[in-house]
């Protein structure tokens, strides 16, 4: 009774086959992300429709830098998510145990220093990136409550990291709907009845956050699987800690390093004025549903990869690749082009200004219409981050997507000729071309290697290969 409980919520990711439950670990996982995205829309449409432009811009131009602070310790969640898969696959209970303990004693910690950056460096972070003095008042006010939740964050994200390390997808969706609609209920309220202006949406969402915490912490304390979690046990281990080092701190890297490009970026579009601003900021709002689409099928990637390494069943790591590849091209073919398609009335949800919304569509055309070559690239990520080779990938990307965009800018872009938005756009998918193309040599040096230890009878199912 035990065991079919936990099963219940768990995939089987080494039997049978992929595509069933690729898509089954994927599709739940995408309505996730996308409520989640949902909390910072939810912020963007409604201060752009009851307060004004200037708000608008306040809130998204603060995006970037979100993701620049955030997405270190978000690394850090994907080495737990590989070593729970892989033990997960390997069947090996006592490391499953300190892995969980030490991944969310992690979480508590780096969400901490997080709140501690945001709150008392938001204001000299967005004049280094050239926030437009008429916004900068409100966009410092809504970061540093934004950043008061973040503890509650770095909890939600780790937690349901470990949650997908086993296949469990649902439960996260259901945590995320209840928060989200909590969220775009007290968005309505603040804002609308109480007339509180980006503060408003700030608290909602940090409430929102805090709930999603409160529930995926409560769903791990009465799991009765291996992923358990007792607050009493809370403590890092040292050697699963410095393996989550070695595999999350590369991806953690790799995260901050586009964050910063994407930092550079905005404050390259900042330079335009507030309407290009507020424009490229409702653009890349509904891009961002798009993207954590796509996203969805690296995750599983990684999961699934992972789970297949510790159980020693090489063989079906190719053809995980393979249909992940072929699921995200599809996702992104048609998701893209339809935010391209849709593109006027989409922006129409963030503002009424025409001048907005051809700022916004400008990007639109350029990054949504070519997004599948995104998707490639981090599915490709995520298969040979699965296989427990994470600086490759790292160093690949921080090369080939981060460098060539920072290259651009810095030398092409000045030059009066090439200093456009769709100059600047351009960028984007230029590198995921040449970035997705050094990935797939890799991926083909990783296999081979795997595959002569494997004919080596090398099958330690215990070690991940870094």
């Amino acid at each position: 009774m035990r065991e079919g409980k936990r099963k219940k919520y768990e995939i089987d990711m080494i039997n049978g086959p992929v595509l069933p439950k690729l898509l089954a670990f994927t599709i739940p996982l995408m309505i996730s992300s996308i409520l989640q995205l949902l909390f910072n829309a939810a912020d963007i449409i409604i201060v752009g429709k009851f307060v004004g432009d200037d708000a608008l811009a306040a809130v998204g131009s603060n995006t970037a830098l979100i993701n620049l602070l955030t997405n270190f310790f978000l690394g850090l969640s994907i080495g737990a998510n590989v070593l729970v898969a892989h033990y997960k696959g390997a069947k090996n209970s006592e490391q499953i145990e300190k892995t969980v303990h030490t991944a969310m004693m992690l979480s508590l910690y780096s969400g901490i220093l997080i709140t501690l950056i945001g709150v008392f460096g938001a204001k000299q972070i967005l004049i280094w990136m050239d926030t437009p003095s008429e916004v900068l008042p409100l966009a410092t006010l809504y970061l540093r409550i934004y950043f008061g939740g973040m503890t509650a964050t770095m909890i939600y994200n780790f937690g349901s990291a470990i949650l997908r390390s086993v296949g469990d997808t649902k439960r996260p969706l259901i945590y995320l709907s209840v928060a989200g609609v909590i969220n775009v209920i007290l968005n309505i309220v603040f804002v609308a009845l109480l007339d509180m202006s980006v503060q408003g949406v700030a608290i909602a969402t940090v409430v929102s956050q805090c709930i999603s915490a409160y529930l995926v912490l409560r769903c791990m304390m009465k799991e009765e699987g291996d992923i358990r979690l007792c607050l009493n046990r809370l403590r890092i281990d040292r050697n699963i800690f410095i393996r989550i080092l070695k595999i999350g701190l590369p991806a953690s890297f790799q995260g901050i390093i586009f964050s910063i490009s994407n930092v550079i970026i905005q404050s390259s579009v900042n330079s335009f004025g507030r309407i290009v601003v507020a424009g490229n900021s409702a653009a890349a709002n509904i891009e961002g549903f798009v993207y954590v689409a796509m996203n969805s099928f690296h995750q599983g990637t990684i999961s699934f990869t992972s789970q297949n390494m510790g159980a020693a069943k090489y063989k079906r790591i190719n053809k995980i690749l393979i249909e992940a590849e072929l699921c995200v091209i599809v996702v992104g073919v048609v998701l893209g082009n339809l935010a391209v398609i849709c593109g006027n009335p989409l922006l129409g949800f963030y503002t009424k200004s025409s001048l907005v919304k051809a700022a916004g569509m400008k990007r639109l055309k350029v990054i949504c219409g070519t997004y599948a070559l995104c998707g490639m690239m981090d599915v490709m990520v995520g298969s040979i981050r699965g296989l427990g080779y994470s600086i490759m990938p790292t160093i690949v990307s921080l090369i080939g997507a981060c460098g060539l965009r920072l290259l651009w800018i810095f030398t092409f872009f000045r030059m009066d000729r090439f200093h456009n938005l769709i100059s600047l756009y351009a960028t984007y998918p230029a590198s995921w071309i040449v970035t997705t193309l050094v990935h797939v040599i890799c991926f083909i040096i990783v296999r081979r290697k795997i595959r002569q230890k494997y004919e080596c009878g090398s099958r330690n199912i215990n070690r991940i290969v870094i």
